[in-house]
């Protein structure tokens, strides 16, 4: 499984499991930490710790363990490091506040369904 197929599967089950505003970027050209971040939006502390759960929980079932995970405690925001692939469960404030997406404006993002579906490499 590609980096690119990881976080589309989990922007999926971020999605089935009722995530917001769910954002897959590319940072494989900009940045060499990571390729993916997969960035949703939390309605509360449990709904976070909830996606969390399921984003570690299917990164698992695809043979992918997490190399650390953050914020799971508070869960206003949770970071899950699975190497390629980042993701990141805010609620809607702390989203707001950090503005990953503007930190990292020149970074593509993803139209993950799509690319799941033609099943692209990257």
């Amino acid at each position: 499984m590609t980096a690119k197929q990881l976080a589309s599967a989990i922007a999926q089950e971020l999605t089935d499991k009722r995530g917001l505003d769910i954002r897959v970027l590319d940072l494989s050209d900009i940045r060499s930490f990571t390729d993916y971040f997969v960035i949703a939006s939390a309605t509360s502390d449990r709904h976070a710790q909830s996606l969390a759960e399921a984003a570690s929980d299917a990164a698992r079932h695809l043979g992918e363990r997490p190399l650390g995970i953050e914020g799971q405690q508070t869960g206003r925001w949770i970071l899950i490091d699975l190497g390629e692939v980042v993701v990141h469960v805010f609620q809607r404030d702390a989203r707001e506040f950090y503005g990953l997406e503007r930190l990292w404006g020149e970074a593509e993002s993803l139209d993950w369904p799509l690319a799941a579906a033609a099943g692209e490499r990257g």
